[in-house]
């Protein structure tokens, strides 16, 4: 039994060290190495850049109040249409207390000199039909009259609009109705029935009532780094794309380039603009974020490879041009001349023809 056993112990040293063996000899041969090969062909690039920013009207009008009071009514909301000079709200105006006691006083006084005068000028007109006064004395009594029923008008127009914001004279042009004034989509209401409103002056910006922009006419508004800002002008195409609708992309054209940079997360950034086309079967909102695709460089029907088969050796570039496949693949160095490169596929200006293999990267690796 023993014998059996120093047997197999023998058998198996003897085999791990041939497959030891084995193992190193085939380590010790030089391997064949294997690389994908990489097609010179014509075809064209573009080197482009994004811009990433909104889509929002180009003129948003802020209504405001002319005169301060209290929301009484409210007619519009947000994503109605409206028409120039439709009433959005109507103002009630709660009058000061001092400014009405004065109003009111005006008028009191203005009744007392126009009883006055209408009693003066009764006293004058019968001593003018006996002729016992002249007339110049009799016409400066009837403009005396005139005068002070003008005042007494005057008076209670000014306390009507203390009181209501209107008179009855100026109802079509009364400022307690907050009128549209443009045409366009009512984008948003902030305020509701009771709510206080002040009236813009030098002072303050005033409360706003709505506010409304023509949807037909959109920009993009972006910003680019400095960087490329440079290789950017007026009239450039742009093809933009929105976040909301997948799949849709809409030709714009470029139309401004801020002069003056931003200082943004330690970059500068240039605001861009770019006029948008929008067919009318689509519907866009005002603030869907959009990227703006800028082509800076083009080249149509020129020699290309992939650029990873380029090496790069200071200010030189070469390629390893295929000039033997069988048995074994067989590669030549070349230098090449190199032009604008779209960030997979690069232009080659000398160096290679149409249809010569280059070496990629190696098989299996």
């Amino acid at each position: 039994m023993k014998k059996y056993v120093r047997i197999a112990a023998l058998v198996l040293v003897g085999l791990i060290f041939l497959g030891t063996f084995v193992f190193l000899y085939q380590k010790s041969q030089p391997q064949t190495l294997e690389y994908e090969t990489l097609k010179a062909e014509i075809s064209d690039l573009e080197k482009t850049t994004v811009a990433t920013g909104k889509i929002e009207p180009r003129d948003e009008i802020l209504i405001k109040p002319q005169i301060s009071g209290i929301i009484d009514a409210v007619y519009k909301e947000a994503g109605q249409t409206i028409k120039k000079g439709e009433v959005i709200a109507k103002v009630k105006v709660i009058p000061e207390l001092g400014t009405l006691n004065s109003a009111e006083s005006r008028v009191r006084l203005a009744e007392i000199n126009a009883q006055q005068s209408e009693t003066d000028f009764s006293r004058m007109q019968k001593l003018y039909e006996a002729k016992l006064v002249s007339s110049e004395e009799f016409e400066k009594s009837e403009v005396a009259v005139k005068q002070a029923r003008e005042e007494l008008q005057t008076a209670k127009d000014n306390l009507e609009i203390v009181k209501e914001g209107i008179t009855k004279n100026s109802a079509s042009f009364s400022s307690t109705l907050i009128r549209s004034t443009i045409d366009g989509l009512i984008l948003d209401v902030p305020i509701k029935e009771g709510n206080s409103v002040i009236m813009s002056n030098t002072f303050n910006d005033g409360t706003t009532i709505a506010t409304v922009a023509n949807m037909n006419d959109l920009i993009f508004r972006g910003n680019i780094d400095e960087t490329e800002v440079g290789r950017l002008h007026e009239d450039m195409p742009v093809k933009i794309t929105l976040g909301a609708l997948q799949n849709m992309s809409f030709d714009a054209v470029l139309e401004y380039i801020s002069p003056k940079g931003v200082e943004e997360n330690g970059a500068n950034q240039f605001e861009i603009k770019a006029a948008i086309t929008i067919p009318d079967s689509i519907t866009v909102r005002s603030g869907y974020s959009a990227n703006a695709e800028i082509v800076l460089e083009r080249a149509q029907k020129v020699l290309t490879i992939p650029e990873s088969a380029i090496e790069f050796s200071g200010d030189s570039t070469f390629v390893y041009l295929l000039t033997n496949g069988t048995p074994e693949q067989e590669f030549q160095r070349q230098p090449v001349t190199i032009g604008m490169s779209d960030g997979i596929r690069i232009e080659i200006k000398q160096g290679l023809k149409e249809g010569q293999q280059v070496r990629g990267a190696q098989k299996g690796v």
